[in-house]
């Protein structure tokens, strides 16, 4: 049974995964018609855990729905490993069915599989495929070819998707990928990552070959009505309350951000004896900001002096005009041209990003940290 008061750090399941009932309605009807999508959040929103919840529903013998991580893929066949060893291990149950699915591919191959005690239930499968066993486009039909055995449609979804971005001659393995897949009738993609930046780039760009490949969807922040009733309801577990005024705060304090809300209302909660007071919030968000401090200094620690008073101008309030002269001169930033760069790295290094209101710090602990230090 999970005691769990919140959870975070971790996808969400079960009783902690709340609202979103509209995203997870519209996904759930794209992996059920074959609709591929692109979920675009910031990190921390709850993507991974948005895609497990509507696996777990539609998952059937008519769809199968595989996932997988290549967060730690850095070229094309470190990923072709990766995809070929999920799909086979998540529609298949045993040995000589996978075998039977994959006629045809797994031949040229010495697989090494890894079973339970029982022998029934497999735990891994390493096929080490190289650019002598397998060409890149036999390895990307490999769900078709299961889907179209088995008689069954595969949903395909990829977190971390952006590191195909990073791997070498990139544009070339994205279009080998997206000739093959654009054409497959049985199987759809979900594809989604935490580093916006480079998946807007990657599916937003029309020069890109993965412009138009899906429905994007963006998330949206969990609203104050959906937190209430779960944050009251889990300090009342434990025997303690917390007012609305409270939690709104708390909510605010972090900008709604699922994983810092469920962070944020954890360390509230062990701070607090019967009743959440102004005090134990402050506390907590402290404490929050702590916590972070090594991942932020890691962060920051490499920036330049431009770099440094870009982050200080937005924190003042400006989100735009960064080129013009009274702006440069009153943050010292430099030249036109240099205003441009300190935008270009401080994206890259996924401490600032560019929304329709302009230049924001988009990670509210971080903001607060830097106000700390700057």
């Amino acid at each position: 049974m999970d005691n769990r008061p919140f959870m975070f750090g971790i996808p969400v399941e079960d009783n902690h995964f709340i609202g979103r009932q509209s995203e997870v309605e519209r996904l759930a009807a794209n992996f059920r018609y074959g609709i591929n999508t692109i979920l675009l959040s910031p990190r921390r929103w709850g993507k991974t855990s948005l895609v497990n919840k509507v696996a777990s529903m539609v998952n059937s013998k008519d769809v199968i729905v595989v996932t997988m991580d290549i967060f730690s893929c850095r070229n094309e066949y470190d990923f072709f490993n990766t995809f070929s060893e999920n799909i086979l291990k998540q529609t298949a149950s045993k040995i000589e069915e996978w075998k039977d699915l994959a006629k045809g591919f797994i031949e040229r191959l010495v697989p090494k599989f890894s079973l339970s005690l029982d022998g029934q239930a497999e735990y891994g499968v390493s096929l080490g495929i190289t650019p002598k066993t397998h060409q890149p486009e036999e390895v990307l039909s490999l769900p078709e070819m299961i889907a179209d055995r088995k008689g069954c449609h595969i949903v395909v979804c990829i977190d971390e998707f952006q590191q195909v971005g990073e791997f070498p001659d990139s544009l070339n393995v994205q279009k080998r990928m997206r000739t093959v897949w654009q054409h497959q009738q049985n199987v759809s993609y979900c594809l989604y990552g935490s580093k916006m930046h480079m998946m807007t780039n990657l599916f937003q760009k029309k020069s890109y070959p993965f412009y138009k490949f899906g429905e994007i969807q963006y998330l949206k922040n969990i609203p104050l009505e959906t937190w209430m009733p779960y944050i009251q309801g889990g300090f009342a577990k434990q025997g303690k309350t917390i007012s609305g005024q409270f939690v709104q705060q708390l909510c605010e304090s972090v900008d709604y951000q699922s994983s810092y809300v469920q962070q944020l209302a954890y360390d509230t909660l062990l701070l607090t004896n019967h009743e959440v007071t102004e005090e134990i919030l402050k506390v907590a968000l402290n404490d929050l900001i702590d916590q972070n401090s090594v991942v932020y200094i890691e962060q920051t620690q490499s920036l330049t002096s431009y770099q440094l008073n870009f982050l200080r101008a937005v924190l003042s309030g400006q989100t735009s005009d960064f080129g013009k002269k009274e702006v440069r001169d009153n943050f010292d930033l430099g030249s036109p041209s240099n205003v441009t760069r300190l935008k270009n790295a401080l994206i890259d290094k996924e401490l600032i990003e560019l929304t329709a209101n302009g230049y924001i710090i988009g990670d509210p602990v971080l903001r607060l940290w830097l106000k700390r230090i700057l």
